[in-house]
């Protein structure tokens, strides 16, 4: 069995996409108990390696399987940008 999946992908995010289904996701978890991991910021240094698409996974199945428990987990992707301000103002 073949599954088509380089042509059924496309066709499956424009549909949830058309559909608000994230928005619509948050909407009835609203008022929930909250559940939030926070991802770290990607890596600044080093090549990137499976070990960070793993980590990616692992976190998103963690977020989505408590949004399937009944908890209100958004996605809040990590940001390393504490120092940015100063390193613009040395540049």
């Amino acid at each position: 069995m073949k599954a088509n999946l380089a042509q059924r992908e496309p066709e499956m995010l424009k549909r949830w996409e058309q559909g608000d289904l994230y928005k619509k996701i948050r909407a009835v978890c609203a008022g929930r108990e909250k559940f939030v991991l926070h991802d770290g910021p990607p890596y600044a240094n080093g090549e990137i390696h499976i070990g960070h698409a793993v980590n990616k996974v692992l976190k998103d199945i963690i977020v989505k399987s408590r949004t399937l428990a009944g908890f209100d987990a958004p996605y809040v992707p990590g940001w390393d940008c504490h120092g940015l301000p100063i390193e613009l103002q040395v540049e």
